[in-house]
């Protein structure tokens, strides 16, 4: 029976070979950039910035994924460095893609003037999605399954379709589609933080720790069914734990295979329950502390804007500065002149009322003298009547 239907890659040009792992992987940050995209410009965020965050987070998330896996499996690797390279094979760690992610997004987001939880919020559903989509890059290539299944529990249990079932089928020996598990629990994460982040009493950060709480409650059990787990040598009361807590899905599942000479701790397991604990302790404390007084739907500012903001208002107070300067002067020049040419007006009135006083005094001495002259021609006259 052949134990891998589906050709790993997709297209091949000479000794160029793309790889649907590759492809599917390409699609899956795609995808998450859309939503981010979509959501920031509800809060006035320029599609360049997430394009730009996804330029750099890619490569940071996939050197920090390979770096995990690798470190966790460093005796495969010590004697072959170009393998470590060879990730179109698969053997890439989401943890260590979350963690390169964070390290990147927190240096990029903070020159841009942002804040961490802000952005983080918005990014979470791609985040969620983006997992959800990339898992199927494992189905590809038939890794990531769980322990040995009856083919019937597929078809009839579950009810999946032949090629999962087909592609479950790893050298005669059917599987676990755990990849399958964790993208579906993925995607109604996804339609779940859609749903939180509507709700107004959600505060800035909620939503990316949600996301982490989310997804590490599904790896957490879904992991105790795979075979291929980065694992490590651990302490009793570590096992007891987790097993403790995985003792449920003993009801309908039995836990994959892991080998005690490798290790007997799951460390995604381990991280999950950490992330979960740390993610409802953190959401409490920046409550309590009044650290997430900040609602999700708050408005998004950078700082590097506020500052071009503030030195545009200075620059504009100090050109309003400088024009009222002018202005007062300008009045002040025009006052003084109106002035000048109000007191010029005042003596040429003042000349004029003189003149005319003048004028009319002397207008009133020769009425005088006129009227004297008659007088005494008359006087005259009468004095000659009398002697005749």
């Amino acid at each position: 029976m052949a134990t891998m239907l589906l050709d790993p890659i997709a297209i091949q040009l000479g000794p160029l070979k793309v790889h649907w792992y590759g492809i599917i992987l390409g699609t899956a940050a795609l995808v998450g950039l859309l939503l981010a995209i979509r959501e920031g410009k509800r809060f006035g965020i320029s599609q360049d910035f997430f394009m730009d965050l996804v330029l750099f987070g890619v490569p940071s998330a996939l050197i920090g994924a390979r770096a995990y896996y690798v470190a966790f499996k460093w005796d495969e690797y010590k004697d072959n460095w170009v393998d470590v390279f060879k990730i179109w094979n698969g053997g890439i760690a989401i943890y260590g893609a979350l963690i390169g992610a964070v390290i990147c997004a927190l240096i990029y987001v903070r020159k841009k003037g942002y804040t961490f939880w802000r952005i983080a919020d918005i990014c979470a559903p791609g985040l969620l999605i983006g997992q959800a989509i990339g898992r199927w890059g494992n189905y590809v290539n038939q890794e990531a399954y769980g322990g040995p299944v009856e083919e019937s529990f597929l078809r009839n249990s579950l009810h999946l379709p032949d090629f999962i079932v087909n592609q479950m089928n790893v050298q005669g020996t059917f599987h676990h589609p755990t990849f399958l598990y964790e993208s579906l629990w993925s995607f109604i994460g996804v339609l779940l933080l859609f749903g939180l982040r509507r709700l107004r009493s959600v505060r800035s950060g909620e939503v990316f720790i949600s996301y982490l709480i989310w997804y590490s409650i599904g790896r957490f059990f879904i992991e105790g069914l795979r075979t291929d787990s980065l694992a490590y040598q651990g302490s009793d009361w570590v096992v007891s734990l987790i097993d403790g807590l995985w003792s449920p899905m003993t009801v309908v599942f039995e836990p994959g295979f892991l080998d005690p000479a490798y290790g007997n701790v799951r460390i995604s397991q381990l991280l999950a329950i950490f992330l979960i604990v740390a993610g409802v302790i953190t959401i409490i404390i920046r409550r309590m502390t009044g650290a997430a007084r900040v609602p999700y739907h708050a408005p998004i500012v950078s700082t590097l804007g506020t500052e071009a903001a503030a030195g545009s208002t200075e620059k504009a107070v100090t050109t309003q500065v400088d024009k009222a300067e002018e202005n007062v002067h300008e009045t002040g020049a025009s006052a003084e002149e109106h002035s000048d040419n109000a007191q010029s007006e005042t003596v040429k009135t003042e000349t004029a009322q003189t003149e005319t006083e003048q004028t009319e005094a002397v207008q009133e001495s020769s009425d005088i003298d006129d009227a004297n002259e008659a007088k005494d021609n008359q006087q005259k006259d009468h004095n000659e009547s009398k002697k005749e």
